[in-house]
């Protein structure tokens, strides 16, 4: 969704401009609109004045409008549409024939100082209405038999600034081939969800997905190393409004709209509400843990807090409940304090999770109860006051139990002398009883480590079940942010420079790792939670294999272990991916073992959460 839409292109009149590429005192010149868009994505006319540019009204905002030219040229690089920026709301109409004087812009729309793309518009002085009701253009057709195709894997094959010149080959370049339709009317047939609807925007496929890549089991696209899937789409409501969407669900016929460049996505803004046809996904629930299996799940809360809907507490417990059968240990993360976004210094969250175990019983589940650390008042990022963190909700009647350390009252170990504060202080890996035990349990994994640093720390715990002892690490990794490069960027290929703080944290996790198996080779450990990347990234490589010189905890990716066409849980943009793990060390992994991804919440417009939780069910029957 361009939110604020007139906000955003009135800004362009004072954004900050792209260098010019004529001298802005030359005096207008005519020119037709493939003249100004050029095969590239700086128009060659870039601060110069333009005089009597002709076209077809094809769409109108609060400010501007679309315009496109009836007698196209021969060449597939040049689009034949563009925005003109009004200002105001301009008098021509849909249909209207108009001539437009005004002076070439680039307005970046999502900031000056992003890595986004720019929209070429016509800043316009003079807007002359000829003639009325004339035929709107044909639109391009995009997929289908008879239509164009994006490029099924690449975005753009070079390095450096897409923006400073170098090839432009929309036949071969996503980046390229979009940037060849700006703003022109372009139509989709049988459109196919890949993603729901959210924030007024909807990701799809033409042509019910036909030559599209790797789908995914239940009707999605699956994002691979090397192939971000360019031929995706994303419909936008800013001309007219979309229906909720789930994956799976269609849009039958032809739909026509306009296409636009904004929050590093190029959008077609469709210019009439479509019809949904729903689809047949539905959520799934895993089976229930046989007598002899322990369950430990994973479940993102996303912020939860007292003052939360009761329907969203509702919806996660019958996640947990239906969805996950009722696990032994759930490695939560995202779990806000009593006074939600209010910023009152309040850190406590016995309120947030009494309500959630309240809601559990409510939908049938067992009692569970709950072991975390309250953080610093606003020193685990997130919105000031939320007060985010992991924790563990485990429920003890078949089998498992919580080992608290120090016991209630016993002096904290290595805590500052003045002021022992466990949100700080750093659980250690000792020896008890011929096996590794911690210091802290719960416990904050080097909550003092710069890769923590504003951001939720990892939450170690030390549990038995029936007389086998684990230890768990509960996470939730760094973010990707606006620091990082969008895919339709001007930079290619993008960076992400989020990715090397979660190295970093991948880093601390795997040297405690690696301090447990140095007491104990055959030691018991989980690591799970939203480490927010894929598995095949450095950071899991690094609790893996290893990484960049960094010896790897020999621990086994489980997502790992499943066919690719399930391998998700989250869905980006219309991506599928998996950026939430469940990891067990070789003693573990050993043992018999199921894992599965519930499928629940990412493919779903009406959802508890942004994630799919996970869920492995480990037989510990005999030795």
């Amino acid at each position: 969704m361009i939110h604020g839409l007139g906000t955003i292109l009135a800004a362009a009149a004072v954004a900050a401009p792209v260098a010019l590429a004529s001298p802005a005192s030359a005096a207008p010149r005519p020119a037709r609109i493939h003249d100004i868009q050029g095969a590239a994505h700086i128009s060659p006319l870039n601060g110069a004045r333009v005089a009597r540019v002709p076209g077809v009204v094809t769409a109108v905002t609060v400010n501007g409008f679309w315009m496109q030219d009836p007698h196209p040229d021969r060449s597939a690089a040049t689009s034949e549409g563009i925005y003109v920026f009004t200002r105001t709301r301009p008098e021509a109409a849909v249909g209207d024939a108009v001539r437009v004087d005004g002076r070439v812009s680039e307005f970046r729309p999502d900031g000056a100082s992003s890595g986004g793309l720019t929209r070429t518009e016509i800043d316009a002085t003079a807007v002359a209405v000829t003639a009325h009701g004339r035929p709107l253009p044909p639109p391009v057709v995009l997929g289908g038999p008879h239509g164009r195709r994006a490029p099924g894997a690449v975005v753009d094959r070079g390095h450096g600034d897409v923006e400073r010149g170098g090839g432009f080959d929309p036949r071969r370049e996503g980046l390229d081939f979009y940037e060849a339709l700006e703003g022109m009317r372009i139509a989709i047939g049988d459109a196919v969800a890949v993603g729901p609807s959210r924030y007024g925007e909807l990701p799809v496929l033409p042509a019910n997905g036909a030559g599209a890549g790797v789908r995914t089991a239940r009707g999605g696209i699956l994002l691979r190393d090397r192939d971000p899937n360019p031929e995706r789409i994303i419909l936008d409501d800013a001309l007219a409004p979309l229906p909720a969407m789930n994956v799976g669900d269609r849009l039958p016929g032809v739909n026509h709209g306009v296409l636009d460049y904004s929050y590093g996505d190029y959008k077609l803004l469709l210019t009439a509400a479509p019809k949904r046809a729903a689809g047949t996904l539905a959520r799934e629930s895993t089976r229930p843990q046989r007598p002899g299996e322990m369950a430990v799940a994973t479940a993102a809360l996303d912020g939860l807090h007292p003052d939360a809907p009761p329907a969203r507490f509702a919806a996660l417990a019958d996640d947990i409940v239906h969805g996950l059968r009722s696990p032994d240990l759930i490695a939560v993360s995202g779990v806000g304090d009593n006074s939600g976004p209010e910023d009152d210094g309040t850190v406590a969250t016995d309120q947030t999770v009494a309500q959630l175990v309240t809601a559990i019983s409510a939908a049938g589940g067992p009692a569970y109860d709950w072991r975390s650390v309250d953080p610093r008042d606003n020193a685990d990022g997130g919105e000031d006051g939320d007060n985010e963190r992991s924790g563990f909700l485990f429920r003890t009647d078949r089998g498992l139990a919580f080992v608290d350390r120090p016991a209630p009252g016993d002096p904290i170990p290595d805590a500052p002398s003045d002021r022992p504060d466990p949100a700080v202080t750093a659980a250690r890996v000792v020896r008890r009883g011929g096996t590794a035990a911690l210091t802290l349990s719960p416990g904050r994994i080097a909550p003092r480590d710069a890769a923590w640093a504003g951001t939720q720390k990892p939450l170690a715990g030390e549990l038995t079940w029936r007389g086998h002892r684990f230890i768990v690490i509960a996470n939730r990794w760094y973010p990707r942010t606006g620091d990082d490069q969008p895919l339709f960027g001007r930079r290619q290929p993008p960076s992400q420079p989020t990715g090397w703080r979660r190295f970093a944290q991948a880093r601390t996790v795997t040297g405690f790792v690696h301090a447990v198996r140095k007491v104990d080779a055959n030691a018991r450990v989980i690591v799970a939670g939203d480490l927010n990347d894929r598995g095949t990234s450095t950071p899991l490589r690094t609790l893996t294999t290893g990484a960049w010189r960094t010896p790897g905890a020999g621990l086994a990716d489980l997502p790992a272990e499943l066919p690719a066409v399930d391998r998700y849980t989250a869905v980006t943009g219309g991506n599928a991916e998996d950026l939430d793990h469940i990891l067990l060390s070789a003693s573990l992994r050993k043992r018999k073992h199921e894992f599965d991804i519930v499928h629940r919440n990412a493919e779903f417009a009406d959802r508890a959460g942004e994630r799919d939780p996970t869920v492995v069910r480990i037989d510990m029957s005999g030795k």
